[in-house]
């Protein structure tokens, strides 16, 4: 004889809401703690990150300082190259019995 349609397979539940509110809790107090560890490293590296911002301004700042007097020194020295190079033409020219006025035409 054939037996009834689900009359014998139904799996037995157990209803133990204790257990399963329990358990949940447990779950819920580690989620906490997780997203509180996880607020605490995000403060971390955002006070790392906001020191390293200003040290890099501040490294920034130092080279422009330095290109600004690079950029003085070199002009400088090439101001320096040319005044030595009018020198030599002059005391050229001056060997070679050109008057001062002459050099003077020559240098305009």
């Amino acid at each position: 004889m054939p037996r009834t349609k689900g009359s014998k397979n139904r799996p037995k539940t157990n209803n133990d809401y204790a257990s399963q509110i329990t358990e949940k809790q447990e779950t819920i107090a580690s989620l906490n703690t997780e997203i509180v560890s996880i607020q605490k490293a995000i403060e971390e590296q955002k006070n790392t990150l906001k020191e390293k911002k200003i040290a890099l301004k501040k490294a920034e700042k130092e080279v422009a300082s330095m290109e600004a007097k690079k950029a003085k020194a070199d002009a400088k020295a090439a101001e320096e190259a040319k005044k030595v190079e009018a020198e030599s033409v002059v005391k050229k020219l001056l060997a070679s019995g050109m008057s001062a006025d002459e050099i003077l035409e020559k240098l305009k």
